[in-house]
């Protein structure tokens, strides 16, 4: 048998192997979901990730979010998520809506931030966080 007969198929494992584990880590389908303050409607959009999975599991969720640090907004979660999978750690950017694994929660981020041990991306937001600003009270459902 020739090594080139013998490499495409094995080839072939490794690329149906690479691209199953990139679903396994970010999905082909994502979880749209909505974030609503006062009158205000966001639209956002979830990893299909098991931290993704199991945020949108608490849903619907109400939080009042906190400034931290003038980079993010964060807000205590009800139990710990499901990390199974993620990376060790993770470079947020604006938009981006993480977990801080270590503490158990939820970070908004509306200025990008160093790559963070324990940060743990769920999804990100599909545009503006204005009306983030402040400490506001946020509810987070599964949008229809």
């Amino acid at each position: 048998m020739s090594v080139t007969k013998f490499l495409t198929p094995v080839a072939a494992l490794c690329v149906a192997a690479s691209l199953a584990c990139a679903q396994e880590t970010k999905g082909d389908s994502m979880i749209p979901i909505t974030v609503t303050t006062g009158e205000t409607v966001l639209t956002a959009t979830l990893d299909d990730t098991p931290a993704g999975r199991d945020f949108a599991a608490l849903m619907p969720l109400e939080l009042t979010l906190r400034d931290y640090h003038g980079i993010e907004k964060i807000a205590d979660l009800p139990r710990k998520l499901d990390t199974t999978g993620a990376p060790r750690a993770y470079e947020p950017k604006t938009g981006d809506i993480t977990l801080y694994a270590p503490w158990g929660n939820l970070a908004i981020f509306y200025k990008p931030f160093a790559n963070s041990p324990g940060l743990v991306r769920l999804g990100a937001f599909d545009g503006s966080l204005e009306a983030l600003m402040g400490n506001p009270t946020v509810r987070f459902e599964q949008a229809e």
